[in-house]
């Protein structure tokens, strides 16, 4: 599996980074905010799964997501919502915006190998 992580905070990124690999999955990109990650999907068409933040400058993770889920050639990638946002409300407007799972901070690399095998099916 092959992944991209997506947050405006460069020491959020680097833990995630290393989660991933703890969990088998290699990162092959990072951007800082939606637009940059939209160039990293659109430069590798081989990835299966984004981790987003919600809550950055100049696209912000539900806008980003909103552009994947419209572009079909972005149809297969898998979006893991990372925020700490945690209101009834922000997790529901994620989810219709078309995120396929949530993750709240602070979270464990445990909490986060969870939700890869819920998504893989393994």
């Amino acid at each position: 599996m092959r992944a991209i992580v997506v947050d405006d905070s460069k020491a959020m990124r680097a833990v995630l980074r290393r989660m991933l690999a703890e969990c088998g999955v290699e990162a092959i990109g990072e951007a800082d905010n939606g637009r940059g990650a939209l160039a990293l999907l659109r430069e590798h068409h081989d990835l299966d799964l984004a981790l987003v933040d919600r809550n950055m400058p100049e696209m912000d993770g539900l806008e980003f997501v909103r552009e994947v889920r419209a572009d079909a050639s972005l149809a297969g990638i898998t979006i893991v919502m990372v925020t700490s946002e945690t209101s009834v409300d922000s997790i529901g407007e994620a989810l219709e915006s078309g995120v396929d799972e949530y993750l709240m901070k602070p979270f464990t690399a445990e909490a986060l190998a969870q939700k890869l095998a819920l998504l893989t099916g393994g």
